[in-house]
C-alpha cells in the first residue's frame, strides 16, 4: 500500500467536497473551484476525524498500478484542497543588463536581450503581477497551471553561468562558474 495514499485529507471549514458516482471529485471553497476524476481500482470517502471533515482514499486491491495511483490521487486532490482554500504562487526573477518584464492586458511582456519583446499570453485562471521591473509573480488555485507557466517563462531564457543573466525562480540557486584567468604572473 501507498504510504502517502493512507493518510486522510483534512479540509478547512471553508472548503467542500463532492465525490458522484463515476469517481470525479469536485473540491469547492473560497477562491474557486476544481474537479478531478479518480481512475483505477481506488475508492473516495468523506470521513470525520477528530471533529474535522477530511477524505480517505483506499485502494481497493493491492496491485503496482493502484498503489501508485493510490498515493498520486491523494496528492493531486490535497494540492485542490490547498488551491482553493489558500492558492499557490510561484516567484520568477529576471537578472540582466536591461532585462525587465510587465503585464499589458492580457500579456507579459518580457525584454530580455532579444531584438524584440517576448510576448507570452497569460492562461485563464492565472494571475501574473510584476511587483518590480526584475520579478513575475505567478498565482492560482491550480499548482500545475501555476508551476507551468512559471516554467515556460523561465524557459525563455536560459541562465548563463558566468554572469548570472537569465530566468531564474526566486528561491533557486544559480551556480555560477569562475571567470578564465590569463597564464602571466
Amino acid at each position: 500500500m501507498s504510504r502517502i495514499g493512507k493518510a486522510p485529507i483534512v479540509l478547512p471549514e471553508n472548503v467542500t467536497v463532492d465525490v458522484d458516482a463515476s469517481n470525479v471529485v469536485a473540491v469547492k471553497g473560497p477562491k474557486g473551484e476544481l474537479k478531478q476524476q479518480v481512475l483505477g481500482n481506488i475508492s473516495v470517502t468523506k470521513v470525520e476525524q477528530a471533529g474535522k471533515n477530511a477524505i480517505l482514499l483506499v485502494a481497493n486491491d493491492n496491485q503496482k498500478d493502484t498503489n501508485a495511483k493510490h498515493g498520486l490521487y491523494r496528492a493531486l486532490i490535497a494540492n485542490m484542497v490547498t488551491g482553493v482554500s489558500t492558492g499557490f504562487t510561484k516567484s520568477v526573477t529576471i537578472n540582466g543588463v536591461g532585462y525587465k518584464c510587465a503585464v499589458q492586458g492580457n500579456k507579459l511582456v518580457l525584454n530580455i536581450g532579444f531584438s524584440h519583446p517576448v510576448n507570452m499570453e497569460i492562461p485563464a485562471g492565472l494571475t501574473v503581477t510584476c511587483p518590480s521591473a526584475t520579478e513575475i509573480l505567478v498565482a492560482g488555485i491550480n499548482k500545475e497551471q501555476v508551476g507551468q507557466f512559471a516554467a515556460d517563462i523561465k524557459a525563455n531564457k536560459k541562465v548563463e553561468p558566468y554572469h548570472g543573466y537569465g530566468i531564474y525562480y526566486t528561491n533557486e540557486h544559480v551556480r555560477r562558474k569562475e571567470i578564465k584567468k590569463t597564464g602571466k604572473k
